[in-house]
């Protein structure tokens, strides 16, 4: 029985927070489109800031790079997010897209990744086969290579 009140009291709070007001649309509201671009470039800056970067940095805030790159403003930005998340089914749109293009850009990554992988699996068996090959020398030492390493083993 209380599985069930706590099933009411949700659905309740769950209606309560749903609202039919609609926002006003901005005045330079960003397509859909461009926010889902944005959106992508967005959460992969989110991931990127505690790897380090090529100067071995890590927190770095990639977010205004992002928005350099669209030519906008995190106002512009607030201001347009805040309109679609305003409405749902297109806020849903947006989502859905951004995820499909993050998952279709982690596969070509992955994708890069193995064949990184397998040339340089390759490489090194190319290596390993070709020091096989390499005739060893004969077991006879010149008498100046005797004594460079004697001095070594002495120091």
């Amino acid at each position: 029985m209380k599985k069930f009140n706590y099933v009411i009291l949700l659905s309740v709070f769950f209606m309560a927070c749903t609202s039919n007001t609609i926002i006003k649309k901005p005045d330079h509201l960003i397509s859909k489109n461009q926010m889902v671009d944005l959106l992508s470039d967005m959460l992969i800056a989110s991931g990127a800031e505690n790897i380090k970067n090529e100067d071995l940095e890590r927190n770095v805030n990639y977010f205004p790079l992002v928005f350099e790159k669209y030519g906008i403003d995190s106002t512009r930005f607030k201001e347009s997010n805040f309109y679609y998340t305003s409405r749902i089914d297109d806020y849903e749109e947006i989502l859905k897209n951004v995820e499909e293009r993050l998952k279709a850009q982690k596969k070509v990554l992955d994708k890069q990744i193995e064949l990184k992988d397998s040339l340089k699996r390759d490489s090194l068996k190319n290596l390993r086969e070709n020091f096989k090959k390499v005739p060893k020398k004969s077991g006879k030492m010149d008498s100046l290579k005797m004594d460079s390493l004697k001095m070594n083993r002495l120091k």
